[in-house]
């Protein structure tokens, strides 16, 4: 299995080098430096988010409501910055309202033994409806905003912005989380064997909600990011994002059968996506075909995902036959 995984990820970063150089070759400036780091400042938001998604699909869960929770985050981060609320304010309210959602979900699959596809598409429709709600449907634009809340996501250091080094961090931190952590373990066992997992003391849906709830965190991270980057909040924010996220962790070999998925495969996902959006525009399609195309990949990559699974077990089978 590990064998296959580090397969899976080579070919991956095999293929976003072959997309960067398909694109380079009619378009040189493509893979300039600063060309690249903004293609990364881009994807980053999606890297980010990618790994809440992880945790969720590694439980064998999914969270449809994530840009919802972006959505609901950013606008109730917008508003706090136009009440004249600090930066440290802003921060901690959009960070407790995305954890706050995603452990609503979690509760709700874990306590009320709601399928986690049901949950998160009914919460997703509820959370949308509560932008609406708080917001009347008047958005938030820059003229509304503080220079700090526009200006930290416009920080760069080493010429990459504050987005682009904290998706650095989500990944640095999200391979000691999911490498060398209990909870990192519990998410694969919890995924893997349920019932193998409870035998040795794992709450399997403690471990959902642990899951929900990170994902939650990182949506109300990302719902600061959002709207700052853009500089305007409104009641769409980041629709269809979701699946964006789901096809980076699919693409990257998170199966949704749970119990399997790397760091690396998600990342390499998440910046095959990210490739393809940014060059999009330099071939002459529309970027609303994004949505399509990721929905074609996910098809693809979950076609792969399931044969890659099923070859081991036609080899145990084959080999207790003989």
């Amino acid at each position: 299995m590990k064998a296959l995984t580090r397969n899976r990820s080579a070919g991956l970063a095999l293929a976003d080098l072959a997309l960067l150089a398909t694109v380079a070759a009619a378009f040189p400036s493509f893979i300039h430096p600063a060309e690249l780091a903004a293609t990364f400042d881009d994807t980053a938001i999606l890297i980010i988010l990618a790994f809440g998604q992880m945790a969720v699909l590694l439980t064998r869960g999914v969270d449809l409501s994530i840009a919802a929770i972006v959505a609901l985050s950013g606008m109730v981060a917008a508003q706090a910055d136009s009440a004249g609320l600090g930066m440290a304010a802003v921060l901690g309210i959009a960070l407790a309202t995305g954890t706050a959602l995603g452990a609503i979900n979690g509760w709700l699959v874990w306590q009320c033994k709601v399928p986690p596809i049901v949950t998160t598409l009914g919460t997703m429709a509820f959370y949308r409806g509560l932008v609406f709600l708080i917001s009347d449907g008047v958005w938030v634009t820059n003229r509304s905003m503080s220079p700090a809340f526009l200006g930290l996501v416009r920080e760069t250091a080493l010429g990459l912005t504050l987005p682009s080094w904290l998706a650095i961090v989500a990944i640095a931190a999200a391979i000691l989380l999911f490498g060398a952590t209990r909870l990192g373990r519990s998410f694969y066992a919890a995924g893997s064997n349920p019932e193998a997992a409870l035998y040795v003391g794992i709450g399997v849906g403690r471990t959902q909600f642990a899951a929900f709830t990170l994902s939650g965190l990182l949506g109300g991270l990302c719902g600061y990011l959002w709207v700052a980057k853009f500089a305007i909040a409104y009641t769409d924010i980041a629709t269809g994002f979701e699946l964006q996220v789901i096809a980076a962790c699919v693409i990257g070999g998170a199966s949704i059968a749970g119990g399997s998925g790397t760091v690396v495969g998600v990342t390499l996902g998440a910046l095959f996506l990210g490739i393809i959006k940014n060059a999009l525009p330099l071939v002459g399609i529309s970027p609303f075909w994004q949505m399509a195309i990721s929905g074609i990949v996910i098809v693809i990559a979950v076609v792969i995902n399931s044969r890659a699974e099923r070859a081991p077990r036609r080899r145990i089978l084959a080999e207790a036959s003989a």
